[in-house]
């Protein structure tokens, strides 16, 4: 009897020792968790490992705890978890300068612009005052400001604010006599408000290029991609695609990346410029571990806020008005033929249903029919109901809370019958079978949760419209995560190493608070991010 109990011993601590043996080594664990992994199935699973960077194993708690050991488990208690949130267009080197400007987001008059400015002056004392995020809209005066008050409080100091889309912007005299310009000035592609036989101070896209701003020093551009990262890892996002820059400041991205200071991401769109073209087609594509340079960022129009969209009719609210493209016909031509003989992707701005048809158009005449060039429309905000076949080939990369923040009075600048051709995000779906979803931040707020809540539920974050707002185009909660996951990487040609919880992708995922996939729709926008992981690392 001692024997065979001594034997029994034996075999299982032997049998024990083996299982340790032919246990895998990983970085990280995590169980008992409902992972969303957003595969070819939509499966979900219970746990994962990682190592080196990637994921090595998706399974059951019980598959990979017997089949692992790692150096850090965590125990998830059944939270939800997805790969990590992609921003399918933003911008992000644009966000951080922002903190280091006035924040005139959300202000509900131009009299509360102007004590904000003060305010900041009063604290900064800059040589020149820049700001952003005014919106005519949201006051209750909704017309464009003029700039006899800020002539009254800054007579010497140049000031120039950005209006919430980018394109419009408000000066004073200051900066106005800095620019050498006056009511004589012409402009293509944009247009100096004029009343009463003077300047107004309002700029509308290609105008405001004359306005000289101050450059940022090296310090504040490397501070400006800090804060960003801080912002978006805090919110999920683990790739951004930064819709227009520069060499330079996508060299400095490169630099702090293999420094191991700027760990975020980065899909970068070089702006249309010569000299962003002619070194970057020439030199081709530019692909990292974090940094994916491939794509040029093209304008067609300005901003339907600004009435700046380029409509095939005239504005419902200012008759004889049509927007304007802000690159000419010809340009936009022989763009696209350049971009479409390099290994290039062509990204266009296009929010009137003129722009996008015209783009479109471009786009089918320089491209065969079977491409894979993934060539994208980036808003596709103001669509010709017959137009939408012409997404077959197109991938539409939209902005969800543009419909939310839009929706109060975008039908008084289009008309009843044009709005249903407006932010008819499932109707694009539908014609190219994806999409891609980003915010435009600092456009529109920073957080991915909004852009899920806006793209399903299609209210307000006061729960407005009670109906939602076109339901009719609203995505269901399946398609906005692959919007935000795998079908923004396919956009970016990164489909195969990132967008998903599969083994040999990397390792991006986060951890929330809510599942969002399952909660009320109302608490989705406030949903709290748990933790941000990139490369298995976490980096909030």
């Amino acid at each position: 009897m001692k024997k065979t109990l001594y034997t029994l011993l034996s075999t299982g601590l032997f049998l024990a020792l083996g299982a340790c043996e032919t246990q895998k080594e990983a970085d990280l664990l995590v169980i008992n968790a409902k992972v969303y992994t957003v595969d070819k199935s939509f499966s979900t699973q219970e746990s994962f490992a990682v190592k080196d960077g990637k994921f090595i194993a998706v399974g059951t708690n019980e598959e990979l705890q017997k089949s692992y050991r790692a150096n850090e488990v965590i125990d998830a208690k059944n939270a939800a978890v997805y790969p990590g949130f992609i921003d399918g267009h933003c911008h992000f080197y644009g966000l951080g300068l922002q903190q280091q400007k006035v924040d005139l987001v959300g202000t509900q008059s131009y009299q509360e612009v102007l004590d904000r400015l003060v305010a900041f002056q009063k604290e900064k004392q800059v040589p020149f005052i820049t700001g952003r995020g005014w919106d005519q809209n949201d006051w209750e005066v909704k017309e464009f400001p003029t700039k006899t008050k800020l002539d009254e409080l800054f007579p010497e100091t140049p000031v120039a604010i950005r209006r919430i889309d980018g394109h419009a912007m408000l000066v004073n005299q200051a900066a106005i006599n800095l620019a050498g310009i006056d009511i004589n000035t012409r402009i293509d592609g944009g247009e100096f408000l004029i009343k009463d036989g003077a300047l107004t101070g309002v700029l509308i896209d290609n105008a405001m290029n004359f306005i000289k701003v101050p450059k940022p020093s090296k310090k504040e551009q490397i501070q400006a991609l800090l804060d960003a990262q801080k912002i978006c890892f805090d919110l999920g996002l683990t790739t951004v695609d930064d819709a227009g820059l520069d060499r330079e400041v996508i060299e400095l991205v490169d630099s702090l990346q293999h420094a191991g200071s700027l760990k975020m991401r980065i899909y970068a769109m070089i702006s249309n410029t010569e000299k962003n073209l002619d070194y970057y087609l020439n030199k081709g594509i530019i692909k990292t571990d974090r940094l994916h340079v491939r794509s040029v960022k093209v304008y067609a129009d300005g901003a339907l806020g600004s009435r700046g969209a380029a409509l095939k009719d005239a504005y419902a609210d200012k008759k004889g008005h049509f927007g304007a493209l802000v690159n000419s016909y010809d340009n936009l031509q022989s763009l696209a033929k350049r971009i479409a003989a390099s290994e290039y992707q062509m990204n266009t701005h296009a929010i009137g249903d003129s722009a996008n048809y015209v783009m479109l158009k471009t786009y089918h005449q320089v491209l065969p029919t079977e491409n894979d060039r993934r060539w994208r429309i980036e808003h596709a905000q103001i669509v010709d109901v017959k137009d939408f076949k012409l997404f077959k080939n197109v991938l539409p990369s939209i902005q969800p809370t543009h419909a939310t923040s839009d929706m109060y009075w975008a039908e008084d600048r289009v008309g009843s019958e044009r709005i249903h051709g407006a932010y008819a995000y499932n109707d694009l779906l539908k014609e190219y079978g994806k999409v891609a979803l980003g915010t435009d931040f600092p456009i529109e707020n920073v957080s991915p949760l909004y852009t899920f809540y806006a793209a399903t539920i299609r209210k307000d974050l006061k729960g407005y419209p009670a109906e939602g707002y076109q339901t009719n185009n609203a995505l269901s909660r399946e398609n906005a995560l692959k919007g935000m996951t795998i079908w923004n990487a396919y956009g970016n040609f990164e489909e195969t190493e990132k967008g998903s919880i599969e083994v040999g992708k990397l390792a991006d995922f986060i951890i929330l608070e809510n599942d969002i996939m399952t909660v009320e729709g109302n608490k989705i926008p406030h949903t709290k991010v748990n933790h941000t992981y990139v490369n298995g690392e976490r980096v909030n």
